[in-house]
């Protein structure tokens, strides 16, 4: 595993008050959703809107402009398909999982990942809740709602990202995974961010942060930082279930995901 330090430099933030265009879609949403959309930009201090959207991730859904080189939209297929392939064979060899103590604790199903399998940009939380355990898909819940939200914030979208928990199963009363379980479940994830390759890769939440960095700082110290991992770039941020009960760190959330696009935006550059 790659040595976990602070980047020795980190890129100049852009605009404090700029989001991409895209977040706006093409098809007007309800007034009411604009609202909500709106109120929530105010709170992370987002007060404008980048008409620059030319930066996206590898393998998004947006169709190669006209002229663009010959064959490059069907390798960008094909490693897509190869990545998926690879990420469906690791939930295969999980199957009905029976590794651990939680399959006996009341969860329902495996909570494997999803998202895009080439993503340039994964997020990772601690485990699934009650909405996840009873959908199968990490990250449907509030909390998921609101992640939703702060990915758009970017000028991404949900299917461009990939999303995975450190723990594929629910732990009774969503009490956090015991070391045992953490040492039986870790590697599949270990498999997954090697598989997608991400750019950046965002820690949601102290548990996440510290199983990743091996520490045990709280998530108070570890963010705001950027960290080298596993052939990414790892940013810690607190966990939108947090943001639900204290809102008023949206802010912080915010800084960090400044940093989050600039990392992404500075390979095209």
């Amino acid at each position: 595993m790659k040595s976990r330090r602070p980047c020795s430099s980190r890129p100049s933030s852009p605009q404090p008050s700029s989001i991409d265009s895209s977040v706006c879609s093409p098809r007007t949403p309800p007034v009411s959703d604009l609202s909500e959309h709106l109120r929530f930009y105010q709170e992370l201090g987002v007060t404008g809107v980048s008409r620059d959207a030319r930066w996206r991730t590898r393998g998004s859904s947006q169709p190669p402009a006209p002229g663009s080189q010959p064959g490059g939209a069907a390798q960008r297929i094909t490693i897509a398909r190869s990545s998926a392939d690879a990420l469906a064979a690791i939930r295969a060899d999980i199957g009905d999982c029976t590794r651990c103590k939680l399959h006996k604790q009341g969860r329902t199903q495996v909570v494997f990942g999803v998202g895009n399998p080439d993503a340039d940009l994964m997020f990772v939380g601690e485990a699934p809740g009650g909405d996840e355990d009873i959908q199968g898909i990490p990250f449907v819940g509030r909390a998921g709602q609101l992640l939703t939200k702060i990915i758009e914030a970017i000028g991404l979208k949900r299917d461009d990202v990939y999303i995975a928990n450190v723990i594929k199963c629910r732990p009774p009363g969503n009490r956090n995974p015991d070391p045992d379980e953490v040492e039986t479940c870790e590697p599949f994830l270990f498999q997954q961010i090697d598989v997608i390759k991400p750019k950046v890769i965002v820690a949601l939440g102290t548990f996440a942060a510290k199983t990743l960095l091996r520490t045990q700082d709280p998530i108070s110290r570890l963010r705001g930082r950027v960290y080298d991992y596993r052939g990414a770039k790892l940013i810690p941020t607190f966990h939108p279930a947090f943001l639900l009960r204290s809102p008023e760190r949206k802010r912080d959330v915010w800084e960090d995901m400044k940093k989050v696009r600039v990392l992404l935006q500075g390979d095209d550059d």
